[in-house]
């Protein structure tokens, strides 16, 4: 059962997940006043102020806040099937597989509904290579698979643009840093988002005993292998969804868990997947607000923003595990 500080911790992490969110409504390189912009998100107020926070502002903030759900979600997922709390779908290389099916995709011509099929096929490709070579594996033996996959899907990347157009060029090297102008969906990631996240919850206890070995999994009649790779393919089409809107931003669904963790003493996944996708949403969303504002009128790939962020982060849980 959780317990009452499990639900002020959540109800704290929605209160600041929507306080981030009204932020990005009202935070730009547009100079609108709070009663200017409400005015307009309502339908009122001026032509000017409607187009920009109706077109612009809102699609943005809402693209962000589910991009971010969706990768703390995947980094729960992703952690409990390893068993490892540094597995992230940046870090193991699943990020980098979908861009580069993404990429693929946008050479062949194909349309935007393709193109999902595209990165969840590069996602599933070094997801399972992962999960095949880090199988009975340490975790330094995870992480170094990973991180060799990540590496030759950089190199693949570089020899997809390479192959590119020149016009296709600037905005596909934008995207990969992650742009969240290509987020033209914001209602079909949140409902991707809403949907994942109530199948999490709903199996909830099976990831608790799948996080705690495959010993105690057997012995309570859990089929490991069958599970291991449901959730690998779920955490592998919501990466697939979230690098499709937005590239690459990594290290969401690394953070976003742990703080969770931190923050609400527990590990039980019933908890912490909520709060991911709250925490992750809110992070992925404040990186936008200063992507959009710390050089307007130019903008920041959000991505980039996110692992100055993510990198020592990153580092002090590895110093941390290693103690």
């Amino acid at each position: 059962m959780m317990q009452r500080s499990h639900w002020l911790g959540l109800a704290g992490f929605a209160l600041a997940a929507l306080i981030v969110l009204c932020a990005a409504l009202l935070i730009g390189s547009a100079e609108l006043s709070p009663a200017r912009a409400l005015a307009a998100l309502g339908g009122g107020g001026d032509e000017l102020a409607r187009s920009i926070m109706q077109q612009v502002r809102l699609p943005r903030a809402l693209s962000a806040f589910a991009v971010g759900s969706l990768l703390g979600i995947a980094g729960v997922l992703l952690q409990a099937l390893f068993r490892n709390p540094l597995a992230d779908p940046f870090v193991l290389g699943v990020s980098g597989g979908a861009a580069v099916g993404a990429l693929a995709g946008m050479l062949a011509g194909a349309g935007i509904g393709l193109l999902h099929w595209y990165a969840t096929a590069g996602a599933f490709a070094v997801g399972l290579t992962v999960l095949a070579l880090g199988r009975n594996g340490d975790s330094t033996r995870l992480l170094l698979c990973g991180v060799v996959l990540a590496s030759a899907c950089g190199a693949l990347t570089s020899v997809l643009l390479s192959l590119a157009d020149a016009g296709q060029v600037r905005g596909m090297v934008f995207w990969l840093a992650g742009d969240l102008s290509w987020a033209e969906h914001p209602g079909r990631d949140l409902l991707t988002a809403a949907v994942a996240l109530v199948a999490a919850l709903l199996f909830g206890r099976v990831l608790n005993v799948l996080a705690s070995g495959e010993l105690r999994s057997a012995t309570l009649g859990l089929d490991g292998r069958a599970t291991r790779l449901t959730v690998f393919l779920i955490s592998a089409a919501l990466t697939a969804t979230a690098v499709l809107s937005a590239g690459l931003v990594g290290f969401v669904g690394l953070i976003a868990p742990h703080l969770v963790r931190l923050a609400l003493r527990t590990a039980d996944h019933r908890v912490v997947t909520p709060g991911a996708a709250l925490c992750g949403g809110a992070l992925v969303c404040a990186a936008d607000i200063v992507s959009r504002t710390i050089a307007a009128p130019r903008q920041l790939p959000v991505g980039a923003v996110m692992a100055l962020i993510g990198t020592p982060m990153f580092i002090l849980l590895l110093r941390r595990r290693s103690r």
